[in-house]
């Protein structure tokens, strides 16, 4: 697959190229590479928001063609309609899918309990923390219940230790659900803690380098599992291969600057 934009002055920039991945029903796969090399590009690939230039996203063997309702997708960026309550907004997406108002109500209620804010259903985004306001997103992705959950860098804007909080919580939905999980992000530890398999890409134009399997056993706990041996090493085996896509990122932006 490949995609090609076209920059305000004219000239035409390859964001991916060449890119081959398979992701297995229930499968937690983190992407990984250096800024700018096309993750999040691959991740609008796949959710339908844009076309390939060449080649064809499928979706359990149907070409994707456009938002498909199977795909839930949570940004770095809250996502959240300011004006509308958390009730209202995690009831938001069944509606849109022509759900029942009581229906939709009592599946926005049962994600807000999973989430921790049946006491926050009145409240407005800017009323929550940063974390809350995540759980939101989450909720209103899981009541969906998509087949594919895509993630762009979601945990990036909160602190450490609210961060590993929702990493953790993030297990908790997940698991059971059957969903195919792609989590892109730049912490490499944080993929480790996370995923079934973490992909490596290639400094832009992004196309997969190495996929390695992460055979920590599960349920995981994001702090404690840091702390073993193993973690380590696959931390070390993996670095060495974005290690140096991320020398060659660098490399070009000093060169670019020259």
């Amino acid at each position: 697959m490949r995609k090609v934009f076209r920059t305000p002055s004219g000239a035409s920039h390859t964001a991916v190229r060449d890119l081959d991945l398979t992701v297995q029903r229930g499968d937690f796969v983190a992407v990984v590479g250096p800024t700018g090399c096309g993750k999040s590009t691959t991740l609008t690939l796949v959710s339908g928001l844009e076309e390939p230039t060449e080649g064809e996203v499928m979706l359990s063997g149907t070409p994707v063609r456009g938002i498909d309702s199977k795909v839930g997708f949570v940004f770095q960026q809250d996502a959240t309609f300011p004006w509308r309550t958390v009730l209202s907004n995690v009831m938001a997406g069944p509606r849109f899918r022509g759900v029942a108002k009581a229906e939709a109500k009592d599946r926005a209620r049962e994600w807000l309990a999973r989430v921790g804010l049946s006491a926050f259903e009145d409240r407005y985004p800017h009323q929550l923390s940063g974390g809350q306001r995540k759980r939101v997103a989450l909720a209103s992705t899981f009541v969906n219940d998509p087949a594919i959950l895509l993630m762009d860098e979601p945990f990036s804007a909160l602190d450490v230790q609210t961060r590993a909080l929702m990493s953790d919580e993030l297990m908790e939905l997940w698991a059971g659900t059957g969903a195919s999980v792609v989590f892109v992000t730049h912490d490499l530890e944080e993929s480790i803690a996370l995923a079934d398999k973490v992909v490596v890409m290639t400094a832009g134009p992004a196309t997969v380098k190495e996929v390695f399997e992460i055979d920590l056993p599960r349920p995981r706990r994001v702090e404690s599992v840091r702390l073993e041996p193993r973690f380590v090493e696959i931390y070390r085996e993996i670095w060495s291969s974005l290690g140096e896509e991320v020398r060659i990122t660098r490399e070009r932006g000093a060169q670019n600057v020259a």
